[in-house]
């Protein structure tokens, strides 16, 4: 890989970035981002469709899948919540479809079945976009200091439910409001049982990465990770602004002229996460993440520290830029 694996640590300070990425000359993407105007990559699009929609809606979502209780592969909460979310994307007239495969994980010992989902609108469309997040969650909570508490399951209502529950009401607004392009949703199946005994992270898209489907292909991606967090604040994560930089500036154009308090204009930390697989094939794909989330993979990863105006903010800033493609 020509950028190491690095998973995710909210807890190292984001000043702590911003001075690494100085170093290496990208704290440039702060004044990109800052001074976007007219002349950006993306037309004004319209706000009717974003305003469409709902963060109290995806925060349902939200709370539906914490119903289930954790949901790491192999327990069937796991299951129950593949069942839902495949019920409702059929419910939203999708084309839905059920990429099962086996994996080797060392957490577990053994060889998994795992699922990712994909959901297509507009089949026809020559022209897609991917939206994703992944809807397992982490089967310890290894951020845990007592030895008892860190080796439960962790409730994940931010770290998976929150990117899940955004795609979801998305494709409700884009049932109503058809866009210009087909969109592809994808929800990734073991993505956070990496880092342990050896484990990778993020195997379900480097297997949707490897086996795409010609009805699955598209143009450019956008991944929602730990995007629910009530104190919200969504810096540039550092491989989508290196390999996809114009993406990155008409979606953070649109972030920023909204929720400037939320879209940062400023650089974030390389992660490795969802898109990456897809970067690494050239196709423009960006992660949409909260660095700095107290309760990553621990057991306060509970829905009370997530808001709906935080998945609004999101999911309109989302929805605009599908909306404005041409």
């Amino acid at each position: 890989m020509p950028n190491p694996p690095l998973t995710r640590n909210p807890k190292r300070r984001l000043r702590r970035a911003l001075a690494r990425l100085f170093r290496a000359g990208l704290v440039t993407a702060a004044f990109a981002a800052a001074s976007l105007g007219p002349t950006g990559h993306t037309a004004d699009p319209p706000a009717t469709v974003a305003a469409e929609f709902s963060g109290e809606r995806a925060f349902e979502h939200l709370r539906k899948q914490c119903q289930f209780g954790p949901r790491p592969p192999g327990s069937e909460a796991h299951a129950q919540c593949l069942d839902y979310l495949e019920k409702t994307c059929r419910d939203l007239g999708l084309k839905v479809t059920r990429q099962t495969f086996d994996a080797y994980m060392p957490m577990f010992g053994k060889t998994m079945r795992l699922t990712n989902l994909i959901a297509v609108t507009q089949p026809d469309n020559p022209r897609r976009i991917m939206l994703s997040a992944h809807w397992d969650t982490r089967p310890v909570a290894d951020q845990e200091t007592d030895p008892a508490r860190a080796s439960m399951p962790i409730l994940g209502a931010n770290d998976g439910a929150s990117g899940v529950a955004v795609l979801l009401e998305l494709a409700r607004v884009f049932r109503d409001t058809p866009p210009p392009v087909g969109l592809v949703f994808a929800f990734f199946d073991g993505e956070d049982a990496g880092g342990l005994r050896g484990g990778e992270f993020c195997v379900g898209s480097a297997y949707l990465a490897r086996h795409l489907a010609p009805e699955w292909k598209f143009e450019k991606g956008i991944n929602l990770d730990m995007v629910g967090d009530a104190d919200l604040s969504l810096p540039i994560e550092s491989h989508s602004w290196q390999k996809a930089r114009p993406l990155v500036i008409d979606v953070w154009r649109i972030g920023y002229t909204l929720y400037p308090s939320t879209f940062i204009s400023a650089p974030g930390r390389p992660i490795f996460d969802d898109h990456y697989a897809f970067l690494e094939r050239g196709i423009p794909y960006i992660d949409i993440i909260d660095f700095e989330y107290p309760h990553w993979h621990t057991l306060e990863d509970t829905e009370d520290k997530c808001s709906p105006e935080s998945l609004e903010k999101v999911g309109r800033v989302v929805a605009r830029f599908v909306q404005s493609q041409k």
